[in-house]
């Protein structure tokens, strides 16, 4: 029988080597109709960002009102449209169930 990487760390008690974070990086994927040829990664991040342009050109009606702020990286804070729920995303073969805070910025 073979055993996998983990069950094999686990047998030998050693950690596997720890990666590089790999930083930011893009991916094609595709929301509803809509293909996006470089959509921005960043595994560090704990929330999923569209922008109200992106939302509309959807044809999203509307978003679940929130109360959250988000502080930016300048220390500035905004202040969201909404969450958009549940909103599939394909990358490759796979789709998942995304929720996304819908914020008003540039494109």
């Amino acid at each position: 029988m073979v055993l996998t990487e983990e069950c094999s760390v686990i047998i030998h008690k050693k950690l596997p080597q720890k990666l590089k974070d790999p930083g930011s990086f893009q991916i094609p994927c595709i929301i509803g109709d809509i293909t996006i040829e470089k959509a921005l990664c960043d595994l560090g991040a704990s929330i999923n960002l569209m922008s109200l342009t992106m939302m509309r050109k959807m044809k999203i009606k509307e978003a679940k009102p929130t109360r959250i702020a988000l502080q930016l990286a300048d220390r500035t804070c905004k202040f969201p449209h909404g969450v958009v729920e549940d909103l599939l995303v394909k990358v490759g073969e796979f789709i998942f169930p995304i929720d996304f805070v819908v914020l008003d910025m540039e494109e």
